[in-house]
């Protein structure tokens, strides 16, 4: 049995909705919206060569007026759900997605994303509404990782590529008006799974991970000592592209980007979890189902900084801390801009030994608090929330739902993101075990 279709990650057969769910604690009033989750969940009798070839299922919890209105699942209906090839005689179908790398809302619209292929639209109670392709206007895929300009209310994305054009860069106003596309010079078949947005500068990053035909997986990527890793940095707005420099780094391969933002004139701070080519070896060989040495879902990921100095034309990198983590997030109001608090999910060592936990990072004092959920559970990412009156940019909450094997069993924890190790604010049970997944984000009433 593939490790992927096993334990946390044991797929769900059917789709349920269920209402009035219990709490205990009390649930902020603030807290006014949905929780949505994505990740990977064959159907029944499927077994997908790679851990993200899996179709996507989103998970939904609805919270209004101190109550947890409802639990519901649902698969993302795409053609590739009922088995139509990526690949056609007339080239890639952009609609046959898996959509279960993320979910987002971008000016009205819930997004299930997936980066090789359009999103795909969702009503707010989860029932797919089909592609969505910015009213004609985006013809290539999109990244599972857009960002929102908090200033702005833009989304900015790009779309890559293992063939040229490798990398496209797009921008669409609050409004979802894609206002401008533009091709990026320079840019490789490396793998680009996210990015990062300043006030004035759009970040890439290219790993040492790139195209590899032979792959068999079907996800065709490999660790390949000869791919220079490399920082991309352009300025923001239509045809910033032309200027763009790229800087040489150290090998390695982020997925996620927790922030980048300006650190004084030309100066921009960069952050991310980052695997070396032993913890990529073995993550893969455990999203493949491959019994590798040391195979586990998450290995030799440490917490990075890049400090990049524009007239200087040089970078300072640093591994700032040791412990194994992912799904980086922060408070979204100071995206592309300075924070001090970043939150994570940490995961056990090398060997499998540990429990997960949900990680909180000062970055002004080095402080690191870390809430271990105990043997046999696992948290979700953990999404941070504001609090309606909160002054300090951690005040608020974080909301991540833990998957317990021993009970078979689901709850929604409430974290008071300025001590993630005290007591939860509330505890919502889920009506049944949520499989392990990828990414999510809250939807506010007020958004």
């Amino acid at each position: 049995m593939k490790p992927y279709l096993t334990g946390h990650y044991t797929p769900h057969v059917d789709e349920v909705t269920a209402h009035d769910l219990r709490v205990e604690g009390t649930l902020p009033p603030e807290l006014s919206g949905r929780l949505v989750r994505n990740g990977h969940n064959p159907k029944p009798g499927i077994t997908p060569t790679h851990w993200f070839k899996g179709s996507g299922m989103v998970h939904g919890i609805r919270l209004r007026h101190g109550r947890a209105e409802w639990y519901r699942n649902r698969w993302v209906r795409t053609p590739a759900l009922d088995g139509a090839p990526y690949m056609t005689d007339k080239g890639p179908d952009l609609t046959a997605s898996t959509a279960g790398t993320h979910v987002i809302e971008h000016a009205g619209r819930l997004l299930a994303l997936c980066e090789s292929n359009f999103p795909f639209e969702l009503t707010p109670d989860l029932e797919t509404v089909g592609a969505y392709d910015f009213d004609g206007r985006l013809t290539d895929v999109m990244t599972a990782h857009p960002k929102h300009d908090p200033g702005t209310g833009e989304l900015h994305f790009f779309s890559s590529s293992p063939f040229p054009p490798y990398l496209t860069y797009h921008v669409s106003s609050d409004k979802g008006e894609l206002l401008h596309s533009e091709e990026v010079p320079g840019a490789s078949a490396s793998l680009k799974h996210d990015f990062a947005v300043t006030e004035r500068y759009v970040v890439f990053m290219e790993g040492t991970v790139t195209f590899d035909h032979g792959e068999t997986s079907g996800i065709p990527y490999a660790w390949k000592d000869e791919q220079p890793a490399r920082i991309g940095v352009m300025p923001r707005g239509r045809g910033g592209a032309a200027s763009i420099k790229w800087f040489g780094i150290e090998p390695g391969s982020m997925l996620h980007a927790a922030n980048a933002y300006e650190d004084g004139p030309g100066r921009i701070v960069l952050e991310g979890p980052t695997v070396d080519r032993d913890g990529f070896q073995r993550s893969w060989n455990w999203w493949v189902g491959s019994p590798g040495r040391g195979a586990v879902p998450n290995s030799r990921s440490f917490n990075r900084q890049w400090v990049i100095d524009l007239p200087a034309d040089t970078v300072r990198e640093q591994t700032i801390d040791d412990l194994v983590i992912e799904f980086p997030t922060i408070n979204e109001n100071l995206a592309g801009r300075r924070h001090r608090y970043q939150y994570a999910i940490s995961f056990p060592d090398d060997h499998g030994i540990g429990n997960f936990g949900v990680v909180k990072y000062d970055r002004t004092t080095g402080a690191r608090l870390i809430r271990n959920v105990g043997d046999g559970q696992l948290p979700s990412e953990a999404v941070f929330v504001p609090s309606a009156q909160g002054t300090s940019e951690d005040d608020g909450y974080l909301l991540t739902v833990i998957s317990n094997l021993h009970a078979d069993a689901s709850q929604l924890l409430v974290l008071d993101a300025t001590d993630v190790t005290a007591a939860p604010v509330a505890t919502v049970h889920l009506p049944r075990r949520v499989t392990a997944g990828i990414h999510g984000s809250w939807i506010d009433d007020q958004h």
